[in-house]
């Protein structure tokens, strides 16, 4: 049976791409379609990181096209194609950083600095240019978890400040400029002030994202941070339970009042499985993070476990993403990082770049 090219590109533009929840046409994924026989070729192209996703997605288009009455051999080319995206009206984007995504908590001890770092990392596993600035000056996790503690970053000129790197991530904190046991007493003027130092006076380059881990809370130095730092989306981290879901809804809130889309809830330590029995408990209680996110009609990007491996692995200064990337822990930030960056993929682009600057002199 002869097969048309143009009964499988409408085929293929009508099926809906599971993470960015469009069609393949809405989403203007599809780059070319090559029809030989029976043997179809397929160039794609979508708004997130996809390296490690094109088994998968090639399985599920070679189902859907067998469901359209297309019996054919599928070759899949997958790639992707990041933009920079909004940011609130008057800032403009930081030169070079394509995206910047604050992952932010009501309160602290949800696990907020362990889903931003395995974000970032499930983002540059996927192919995509990650950096990330520790902004908890008071509490500063990054350098722990990324094995750099005792590191200094170097700057050549004196004014910037080249960030260090681990596991194909860059990143800069305050931890890395004071002593590990060093308390920083600072005034939150002092803290704003820094944290926009470290993020304009570090030399990132080009990255697709830079993560920000918010300090906790929504006080004077979160708004400030919201208020100045050109953000793209905003991920809140939850646990289950009742009082962090409260202190969820001021992060919620906060980041709304700053006109920051907030991309979704992700629910930290969702569920216990025993090592030993494998018995699962929900120890924090159920379906908090489905409710917040339904109540605010925002997504639910993953639900995540609480293992005592997590906390060993990011202790260690391999975080799970990078120390076991196939066990199921890791999967599951990895399937939180794809919806997180397609929930962005979907959101305005940045055309700022397009318009031409006006300039007025008197003549």
């Amino acid at each position: 049976m002869s097969i048309s090219e143009e009964r499988v590109r409408g085929a293929l533009e009508a099926y809906v791409e599971p993470y960015l929840q469009q069609t393949l046409a809405e989403a203007g994924a599809l780059r070319a379609v090559q029809v030989q026989g029976d043997a179809v070729l397929v160039k794609l192209e979508l708004g997130f990181p996809t390296a490690g996703y094109g088994q998968t997605l090639r399985a599920a288009l070679h189902r859907h096209l067998q469901a359209a009455g297309l019996p054919v051999e599928l070759t899949l080319e997958l790639g992707s194609h990041i933009v920079p995206h909004a940011v609130q009206r008057h800032l403009k984007p930081l030169g070079g950083v394509k995206n910047i995504v604050a992952v932010a908590s009501g309160k602290g001890g949800v696990g907020k600095s362990t889903v931003a770092v395995n974000l970032g990392l499930a983002w540059a596993a996927g192919g995509a240019r990650v950096g990330i600035l520790d902004a908890d000056i008071y509490g500063p996790s990054q350098p722990l978890m990324l094995g750099l503690v005792g590191q200094r970053p170097l700057s050549a000129d004196g004014k910037h400040i080249q960030p260090l790197e681990a596991h194909g991530l860059k990143a800069m904190s305050i931890g890395f400029l004071v002593e590990p046991e060093q308390a920083v007493v600072w005034r939150g003027p002092m803290v704003t002030q820094a944290l926009t130092q470290l993020l304009a006076d570090t030399e990132w380059g080009e990255l697709d994202y830079l993560v920000v881990d918010m300090p906790p809370g929504t006080g004077d130095i979160q708004l400030t941070l919201a208020q100045r730092v050109p953000v793209a989306g905003a991920v809140i981290v939850t646990t289950p339970q009742d009082i962090a879901l409260a202190d969820a809804r001021k992060g919620l809130a906060m980041f709304e009042k700053v006109a920051v889309p907030v991309l979704g809830i992700i629910e930290n330590m969702s569920v216990h499985v025993c090592s030993q029995c494998g018995h699962v408990e929900h120890i924090f209680g159920a379906g908090g993070g489905a409710r917040l996110a339904a109540q605010n009609n925002v997504a639910l990007l993953g639900e995540l476990p609480l293992d005592v491996r997590i906390r060993e692995e990011a202790d260690g200064g391999h975080p799970s993403v990078i120390a076991e990337p196939a066990s199921p822990r890791a999967q599951c930030y990895v399937e939180a990082a794809r919806r997180t960056a397609a929930a962005l993929a979907r959101r305005a682009r940045d055309r700022s770049a397009l318009f031409p600057k006006i300039v007025v002199e008197d003549s």
